[in-house]
């Protein structure tokens, strides 16, 4: 498999991957473990919640998301990591039986400055429902190796 060098990193639309179903036993299992607010644990209170019924945690529907990241392309990129996070944002509530897609966007990409064998990518990751509504958007730098870098084995 090609592995994904910092040139192939153009602004704009990444590519969409996905879908990947949420079930409430996953929903539940994920609350119970990370984050157990009755939103996320509990029918009868999330009912009552401003979420109107039970939602997975944002948590979760980050860490989803990541694991599609990777599923997609993360894993076969010259990656070297990431200084962090920008943004996250919750949009609206992750629900049990949601098919997740998730778009990916590049708002950014340039060479490092103090590192020139590698460039820094900004990504934009909208995670979507059946309905295509959006839940969830992240905005997160990846330092990725060069591709001159990549050949002679730098990562």
């Amino acid at each position: 498999m090609t592995t994904l060098t910092f040139e192939d990193f153009a602004p704009g639309r990444f590519g969409s991957f996905g879908p990947r179903r949420v079930t409430r036993e996953e929903i539940l299992a994920f609350a119970a473990e990370f984050d157990p607010q009755p939103m996320h644990l509990d029918e009868a209170a999330a009912s009552q919640s401003m979420l109107n019924g039970l939602s997975g945690s944002g948590w979760h529907l980050c860490s989803l998301m990541m694991r599609m990241l990777c599923d997609g392309f993360v894993d076969r990129t010259a990656s070297l990591g990431s200084p962090g996070v920008n943004e996250v944002r919750w949009l609206a509530p992750l629900r049990p039986g949601d098919e997740l897609t998730l778009e990916v966007d590049v708002i950014e990409a340039r060479v490092s400055r103090s590192r020139p064998d590698t460039g820094i990518v900004t990504f934009k990751s909208t995670a979507r429902n059946t309905a295509g509504e959006a839940l969830c958007e992240m905005t997160s730098p990846m330092i990725i190796g060069r591709r001159t870098a990549a050949a002679e084995g730098m990562r």
